[in-house]
This record gives C-alpha cells, structure tokens and sequence, in this order.
C-alpha cells in the first residue's frame, strides 16, 4: 500500500464532506457544519495566514481515502495541537492505511511546525480509532462522558518511543 499525504483543496474538501455524511462514519466523526457551504467557509479560514489548522489529504496507492488534520495550534501550549482523522474509503480500514497516515502526518507538522506534543479526543467505543492513536504513541490521558458517550483524551509526545508501554 502506497500512503501519500497531499495539498487539501476546495475541491477535496467537498468530496470529503460528502463522504463523511455517511451514517458509519457520522456516528465517530460529528462535524459543526451541516452544510457544504458552512463546510467550505470553516475550510476558507484554514488556507489563511496565521490559521492555527493545518491538514492535509490522504491518499492510498493514488486515490484520494480521507484526510487528517490538526487544529487548536498554538506551540506554547500544553498540548501544542490536537490531531483528527477520517478514512473514508471502507475498504482500507483495518488494513495499516490510517495508522502509517497519521504517523506521516505526525512527523510532517513535527518538521514543519515543531509541534512536540499533540492530543486527541475518540469515543470509547471507537476501537479503532484507539489502536491507530496508540500504534503512533498516543496514551490514553483521560476518560470523561460527553453528551452521554464515553470518550478518551490522548496525548502524544514526539520524544517519547512509541513502542514502550
């Protein structure tokens, strides 16, 4: 499998919110915006200077699969951002795709960013999810109940080996 992290587009972004309005992925992933339009106006405001998000898409062996992103960017707090992901193409989860896209990414706004340290929210039934974090580091910081579901803060630093635990 070839993972590829590219440029997100307006033209990505609206082929990822369409996909994401499936009920699978809705029931892991809720999103603010209910529309396209709003979707596309959130998307605007990241391609703008001094935007604290930055992401990117995820391509596998040449087709666009999802994106991953990190928001709340700020180098001089604790953590310095938080990290998201959605695979939509089904066909790939469970397969390593997410988990070596998230590690790339994680390396890329390290580079780019200094970014050391980031976290991550997941609802707790998202076992998935979990493993993609923990296979790149992630520990579990906190557990809460939010709107009635059971979540999981993670957190993430780059200093630390992520095989150990």
């Amino acid at each position: 499998m070839n993972i590829q992290l590219k440029e997100r587009t307006a033209e990505t972004a609206a082929v990822y919110f369409q996909r994401t309005r499936a009920p699978a992925i809705q029931r892991f992933l809720p999103q603010k915006a209910q529309t396209l339009e709003e979707f596309l106006s959130d998307f605007r405001k990241t391609q703008e200077p001094g935007a604290n998000s930055y992401g990117r898409t995820i391509y596998v062996d040449g087709q666009y699969a999802g994106d991953v992103w990190c928001y709340c960017m700020d180098p001089s707090s604790d953590p310095q951002a938080m990290v998201s992901y959605c695979l939509f193409q089904q066909s790939l989860q469970g397969r390593g795709a997410a988990t070596e896209a998230l590690r790339l990414f994680l390396d890329e706004i390290r580079d780019r960013f200094s970014l050391e340290r980031v976290g991550a929210f997941t609802f707790t039934e998202n076992t998935a999810s979990i493993r993609v974090l923990e296979k790149n580091g992630f520990r579990l910081a906190e557990s809460f109940t939010e709107g009635g579901r059971a979540s999981g803060y993670y957190l993430r630093s780059s200093n630390e080996d992520p095989t150990l635990s």
